[in-house]
């Protein structure tokens, strides 16, 4: 598969009345459409929905010398025009326009890039009423992070479908091809409206406000423990279990204006936790934690006093997570008479940091905070 360079052409004011056919692209001329808003699109068939893919890089477009190699390989190597290229069945389903908004591996993404991509989302798809959804090909290993921030901030209505894949492209029956065929048909899929951001991957449709990587390895890695799945493709054909519901405590926020994420910490808990850990993190800049907490939410006696201490004198939010695969933190597993402890619910440790960075943007002081957790937790 050629490696070649993806770049979006001049905005060009081209408007059709009727419905209209340009041939897909050969490898000499990649481009054959270019909407108003300056994607370019290998095809443009004006009887099929229009999605736009947004490249993040990760496994998906990995490659390695050794085709039977799924660990050790090469993150973010392959662009976003040789994913589409790769699968020319993608253009049977939809018109498909690429983005190019990063090239790495999922460890590597950062809040700078989720703000981009949110309002490259808004800009692209939501506000454009001839797209009908967007797909973002991601790294599994913080993809539910990502997700979960499209989740909050892309609330338009139309499908944000999440894909990745557990083999690199070069890979001997690679999974990411196949992927992101479905994903591509999921998102322009009519009955996929209203249903939030949602992760396609092994068949499965998933909503993201509760999945999670349950396995650093195997295909079926994505899994909502307790929630179950959303639906199913069988031969590249989309079926929801359910009709559009949006997930108990699930909130909408605008980051439009928003330029930067403040910084939030995750601490493990373990025996013996020190309390310099916490202190030290204030100290670097952090301007909230979460903990994953053992059990639902435990820490440390001495470690506990150091988080009231921390939220009295200096009132900086702390939120108790799990440390589990699935569970919750109800309140009354960390209520206190001495300081207004926040449980996460049912929302992980990372869900619950990058909810958190949302509501620290957007000045939230600690009982806005602790109401906007609320919903997620039982008691």
């Amino acid at each position: 598969m050629a490696i070649g360079l993806f770049t979006l052409a001049a905005l060009a004011g081209i408007a059709y009345t009727s419905p209209v056919l340009h041939r897909r692209a050969t490898s000499n001329d990649t481009t054959v459409f270019t909407n108003y808003n300056g994607l370019n699109f290998t095809q443009m068939n004006t009887t099929l929905p229009n999605v736009t893919i947004f490249a993040t890089g990760g496994t998906i477009a990995g490659s390695s010398s050794d085709n039977t190699a799924t660990t050790g390989y090469a993150e973010g190597d392959v662009t976003v025009l040789n994913l589409i290229d790769a699968v020319p069945s993608l253009l049977d389903v939809a018109n498909v326009a690429g983005v190019q908004v990063a090239n790495v591996g999922s460890e590597d993404i950062t809040s700078d890039i989720l703000l981009n991509l949110s309002k490259l989302i808004h800009q692209y798809v939501c506000d454009d009423p001839n797209m009908s959804g967007a797909v973002i090909t991601h790294g599994t290993d913080t993809m539910e992070e990502s997700a979960f921030f499209m989740d909050a901030t892309v609330n338009c209505g139309k499908p944000v479908i999440m894909v990745g894949a557990m083999r690199p492209a070069t890979a001997v029956s690679a999974d990411g091809p196949f992927n992101l065929l479905e994903a591509v048909t999921v998102a322009a899929d009519p009955n996929a409206k209203d249903r939030g951001t949602m992760l396609v991957m092994n068949d499965r449709i998933a909503s993201t406000y509760y999945m999670t990587k349950m396995n650093a390895n195997t295909l079926d890695t994505f899994k909502s423990v307790e929630m179950g799945f959303l639906g199913e493709l069988i031969s590249d054909k989309p079926y929801f279990y359910y009709p559009p519901s949006t997930p108990t405590g699930k909130a909408a926020y605008d980051v439009n204006n928003v330029t930067t994420i403040p910084r939030v910490d995750i601490l493990f808990s373990y025996q013996d936790m020190h309390n310099d850990t916490l202190y030290n993190a204030i100290e670097a800049g952090a301007q909230g934690f979460v903990i994953a907490g053992a059990g639902a939410g435990g820490v440390t006696t001495s470690f506990n006093y150091a988080i009231e201490d921390v939220l009295n004198r200096l009132e900086i939010p702390i939120v108790q997570s799990f440390r589990t695969a699935s569970g919750e933190v109800p309140l009354s597993d960390v209520s206190s008479t001495t300081a207004s402890h926040i449980p996460s619910g049912y929302l992980n440790p990372q869900k619950s940091r990058i909810l958190l960075g949302l509501l620290l943007a957007q000045g939230k002081n600690l009982t806005e905070i602790a109401a906007a957790f609320s919903p997620s937790v039982d008691d």
